[in-house]
């Protein structure tokens, strides 16, 4: 992948806009690339992420899919089999369970089962996450079911810088890749960044340390690292150092970050909005069990979503979900233990 380069445009970006910017990018770059999903060409997408690029691009690269996502994906499986780059969105991550089995036994085995002779370039994308008063049909964070999956690589960014080079490295990378944008971000202006004019990429398996800490590490991705690091200034105001790292990706995840911060630090906090159980805050800390045991003054601890399918009412969205003041409690328990 190229180097990241530190040249800036001169207006700040948000989430979304950047995502847009690495699509048409991408397709400019690349003739062979192919979008495709429902609503993306007239409509511009759900959220506006393709907007434009049915006009720019014309219909036979701009495919707007009926709502069958099996046949989305499995068309995008043909496509890349004839040298197609395929990008295929998902109106909302959560109906990406339409399109499971051609994801997981199709997709995810080709280039196994051809011996490594043929690759699959295909991304599917889409908006995921709660807090934004959804419901069970449009919070969810599934991520934990692809990581599961060998062949997949799972992407899950934080901020417009991030999303638009991991989202441009995911379309020349070669391997089907599982994108998860979180909606709540899209147009949340406190995170709005200049980005760089140049062309960049961010490499998968490389964590971001989004604040430096001492006492206790505060692992996590998507939108929860924003929960993390209002939690990291109300613990400095009680005398503890969190350490905040964003893993950026999950597969394949960055290990020797997380266990370096833990040697450090001597305490974990996972922190992530799917639900608990077989979820991949445990992934991480089974990991840290395994290969950094000896490094813990205390038993890890996940804060994530109650095992529950997320309410619409906005009280208990909020009490079945991470928040500020419970990574704040978890992680005195743990400092103090």
């Amino acid at each position: 992948m190229s180097a990241v380069a530190n040249t800036p445009t001169t207006g700040r970006k948000n989430y979304v806009t950047a995502i847009k910017e690495a699509l048409f990018e991408e397709m400019e770059r690349n003739p062979d690339m192919i979008c495709q999903g429902e609503d993306i060409g007239i409509l511009g997408g759900a959220f506006g992420a393709t907007d434009g690029l049915l006009a720019k691009y014309g219909s036979d690269r701009v495919i707007d899919m009926p709502i069958a996502e099996a046949c989305i994906v499995g068309s995008a499986t043909g496509l890349a089999l004839g040298g197609k780059t395929v990008m295929a969105e998902m109106q909302f991550i959560d109906f990406i369970s339409c399109g499971f089995d051609q994801i997981v036994n199709m997709l995810a085995t080709y280039h196994y089962r051809t011996a490594g002779e043929v690759n699959m370039p295909v991304v599917l994308r889409g908006p995921a996450g709660a807090y934004g008063g959804g419901a069970l049909y449009h919070s969810q964070m599934n991520e934990a079911w692809f990581c599961n999956s060998p062949g997949l690589k799972v992407i899950c960014p934080s901020t417009p810088y991030d999303a638009k080079g991991l989202l441009k490295g995911a379309l020349r990378d070669g391997n089907p890749c599982l994108f998860f944008e979180i909606k709540e971000l899209y147009r949340k202006r406190e995170i709005e960044e200049l980005l760089p004019e140049d062309d960049y990429t961010i490499p998968f398996g490389k964590a971001a340390i989004r604040h430096e800490g001492t006492d206790v590490t505060l692992v996590s991705y998507g939108q929860n690292v924003y929960h993390c690091i209002q939690a990291a200034a109300e613990l400095e105001k009680l005398g503890v150092s969190a350490e905040v790292i964003d893993i950026r990706t999950l597969v394949p995840l960055d290990e020797d970050t997380i266990f370096t911060s833990i040697a450090k630090t001597n305490h974990l906090i996972v922190v992530n909005e799917a639900p608990m159980t077989c979820g991949f805050a445990g992934e991480i800390i089974a990991r840290v069990a395994e290969k950094a045991f000896e490094y813990l003054d205390a038993p890890p601890i996940r804060i994530t979503r109650l095992d529950t399918p997320v309410p619409w009412v906005k009280p208990l969205e909020l009490f079945v979900l991470p928040s500020v003041e419970k990574i704040v409690q978890a992680a005195l328990k743990s400092v103090k233990f």
